[in-house]
């Protein structure tokens, strides 16, 4: 889950980021000034945002408004010493706030509500992991899906991520996205594939955009695939 935290306070900073590290957050982007969260956040895709409320040039709450506009699905969290800023970080697009100072407890509970909302949006996204790092997936940034005994691989750009569920569940729950099962233990999506080539057995050879990854579909699942592509140029 990538994370992006923003203090003109250095000591907050480093705070918060060990108390992230506790929670198995580790994929962070510290920046002391709202000027460089805006780069940052153009040059890169967060899951999150804690943002301190005060701070010179912009404060947390117009700072919001822009990582909002940068990215719509960004979760919100402010960082206040002041207690009456409630009302306005949640009407700023904030989910949660922490009073500071803040601690291991409140960072928590800001957390399972980001997870708690990313659960209500599962058709938006998808929450899988690697090692001690989360990644809150959309559903178009995934390349393929390769079943794993009882979990699952999704192959976005930046990673292989893991999800506990059968690649049976994962066919269902992507039936009306733009992807395809071309095998037993393979799903890909369509809107990634750069080429295709026939192989042996009229099986397909299946390159994707931005990444070198290469998936071979069974002669089943080719002829299918075919038929599919058909129709849709029908």
């Amino acid at each position: 889950m990538k994370t992006l935290i923003v203090d003109d306070e250095k000591l907050a900073l480093s705070r918060l980021k060990r108390l992230l590290n506790d929670e198995k957050i580790t994929d962070i982007v510290e920046c002391n000034n709202p000027i460089e969260a805006i780069k940052e956040a153009a040059k890169s895709r967060f899951d999150i945002a804690f943002l301190d409320i005060s701070m010179p040039q912009m404060d947390g709450l117009e700072l919001a408004n822009t990582l909002l506009q940068i990215n719509p699905n960004i979760f919100i969290i402010f960082q206040t010493a002041y207690e009456e800023h409630a009302l306005k970080a949640f009407s700023s697009g904030g989910i949660d706030y922490l009073l500071k100072p803040i601690s291991n407890e409140t960072v928590k509970k800001s957390l399972q509500k980001v997870f708690k909302y990313a659960k209500k949006e599962n058709d938006k996204k998808i929450i899988a992991k690697r090692g001690n790092k989360i990644y809150l997936i959309n559903i178009e940034d995934i390349y393929y899906i390769k079943a794993d005994l009882d979990e699952v691989i999704i192959r976005i750009k930046e990673a292989d991520a893991y999800l506990r569920k059968k690649i049976g569940d994962m066919e269902e729950l992507l039936k009306d996205k733009n992807f395809f099962r071309i095998h037993r233990s393979y799903i890909v999506n369509i809107d990634k594939i750069k080429s295709m080539q026939s192989v042996e057995q009229s099986k397909l050879e299946i390159s994707f955009e931005g990444i070198d990854d290469v998936v071979t579909s069974s002669k089943d699942g080719a002829k299918e695939f075919r038929q599919s592509l058909e129709k849709r140029s029908l």
